[in-house]
């Protein structure tokens, strides 16, 4: 079984993939690790970090689909996360594999830009995390981003039947059921 976790940057898909991890005793891939591979080791692809998770997904999906269809024919249990993957895109790869797929995504599409600043500097560890060092304007255009990018996840959610939990409110207990989703 695959377990694709994506959405929104800052909506706990990592925390998600740590903690299934653990309790599943299953490896998990982030797709920064893979999309950093571009941007440094072969930039002339024209795939990098700076480009709208949107946009990503878009020129990563031949690769991404192609290393999906591999993964499943190797019959392997996977998680992978990352913004990388659109509700749009992934459905095709649902519906030829029903049964071997578990996918969710998250977003935060009804919370207010002040509340989300607030909660990512409340709430980043300070170790490895790209965003606390950057100035607060660049904080908060980045969540504008991603406001209006898991509003159009949820939008292609509802469109393809596929899950979406929306961390607005309750940011805990919403990363609990998406846990507790993956685990039935």
């Amino acid at each position: 079984m695959l377990y694709l976790i994506s959405g929104a940057s800052r909506a706990g898909k990592t925390i998600i993939a740590k903690k299934i991890s653990a309790q599943k005793g299953m490896s998990y891939l982030s797709l920064d690790w893979l999309i950093m591979g571009f941007t440094n080791g072969i930039p002339e692809y024209g795939l990098h970090d700076m480009l709208f998770p949107d946009e990503i997904a878009q020129r990563f999906w031949s690769f991404f689909k192609s290393m999906i269809e591999s993964m499943l024919w190797s019959d392997v249990d996977y998680i992978i996360e990352g913004e990388a993957m659109l509700p749009e895109l992934i459905i095709e790869l649902i519906k030829k594999h029903p049964d071997k797929l578990k996918v969710c995504f998250l977003g935060f599409a009804d919370t207010s830009v002040s509340k989300k600043v607030k909660e990512i500097k409340d709430f980043s560890s300070k170790k490895n995390d790209w965003l606390i060092e950057k100035t607060d304007e660049y904080i908060i255009d980045h969540v504008k981003n991603m406001i209006v990018h898991s509003q159009k996840i949820k939008k292609s959610c509802k469109e393809n039947n596929l899950k979406y939990f929306d961390v607005s409110e309750k940011f805990v207990n919403t990363i609990d059921d998406t846990i507790e989703y993956f685990m039935l």
